[in-house]
């Protein structure tokens, strides 16, 4: 990230308009739609939409672009929501340690009755058993753990 960039991050963007939220809407639908297609679907000109896009890029609104993923058909035959108690303060400890596990796919600091929720794919339940068992519960800041298991689930593809 560049200085500029950084400096950025650091305050809020300014407020997005009915074309910024457009342009964003069809890029979660199609990640790798064209500029042109972007433009003529949100009725402007090509050079607007990429500036509009590269704005949101550098003010951070856009984090990347990225494949959705079937995650079964990848490999991956098991999903779990992981809870997690941990002591006080220690999140981003637990937070950096959480990142460099193999399959984690979202990490989220909440408020309620646990202090983390994890969302993971793996290849079966042998290896989520190893992740939670053996990777999770052996850091030392994590009090609990509980593992929902996922049956079915469905990436929600905004409407056009």
């Amino acid at each position: 990230m560049s200085a500029e960039q950084l400096s950025r991050a650091k305050e809020p963007p300014p407020g997005l308009d009915r074309v910024d939220r457009s342009i964003l809407r069809l890029l979660q639908q199609d990640g790798r739609a064209s500029i042109r297609s972007v433009a003529e679907r949100v009725h402007v000109s090509r050079a607007n939409a990429y500036a509009r896009i590269s704005r949101m890029v550098d003010d951070g609104v856009i984090r990347g672009f990225t494949a959705r993923v079937d995650h079964e058909r990848a490999g991956q035959g098991a999903s779990a929501y992981i809870t997690l108690k941990i002591v006080q303060n220690s999140w981003r400890t637990v937070r950096d340690q959480l990142l460099e596990l193999p399959g984690v796919a979202h990490i989220a600091l909440v408020g309620g009755e646990f202090d983390v929720l994890l969302l993971v794919h793996t290849a079966d339940n042998r290896a989520l058993r190893e992740l939670v068992l053996g990777r999770i519960q052996s850091i030392p800041q994590v009090l609990g753990t509980q593992t929902l298991l996922v049956f079915e689930e469905r990436d929600r593809v905004p409407p056009d």
